[in-house]
C-alpha cells in the first residue's frame, strides 16, 4: 500500500458515524450487515448511511453483496489489514512495532511493544 491508497481510507474513517459502521462491520465479521440494520443500530436516516457507505466503498474497506431486497457490507479485512501494515511500516520502529506471519493460520500478527517512555521519579 501506498500513500495515495491509505489517505482515502482514513478520510473514511475520520468522521464519527463511519468510525461507528466500520467498528460495527469489523465486529460483524465477514457475515456483515445491512444497510437498514446499520443505519438502525446508529440512529441514522437510511439515505444518510448509503452516503457514509459509499465512503468505504470508494476507498476500498467494505464489500457489498444484495441479498433479497438488502444490501449487506461486510469489512474488507484484506484493505484493512494492509492498511494497518502501512501504518506499522512507514509509521513505527522495529523495536515498537512488528508484523509477522503466523505460520499454521498464515494471518498476519502485529505487535507491539509500550510506545511509552517510563514515567521519569519525581522528587518530592
Amino acid at each position: 500500500m501506498d500513500i495515495k491508497n491509505a489517505i482515502p481510507m482514513f478520510e473514511a474513517l475520520a468522521q464519527e458515524t463511519r468510525l461507528k459502521v466500520f467498528r460495527l462491520l469489523v465486529k460483524a465479521g465477514p457475515e456483515g450487515l445491512a444497510a437498514g440494520v446499520l443505519s438502525d443500530q446508529l440512529k441514522t436516516p437510511h439515505n444518510t448511511m448509503s452516503f457514509h457507505l459509499k465512503h468505504f466503498l470508494n476507498a476500498g474497506m467494505v464489500d457489498s453483496r444484495k441479498e433479497g431486497r438488502s444490501v449487506i457490507y461486510s469489512a474488507n479485512f484484506e484493505a484493512i489489514g494492509n492498511l494497518l501494515g502501512f501504518l506499522i511500516k512507514d509509521c513505527c520502529s522495529d523495536d515498537v512495532a512488528t508484523i509477522r506471519q503466523n505460520k499454521k493460520t498464515g494471518c498476519s500478527i502485529i505487535e507491539l511493544t509500550s510506545c511509552c517512555s517510563p514515567k521519569s521519579k519525581v522528587k518530592k
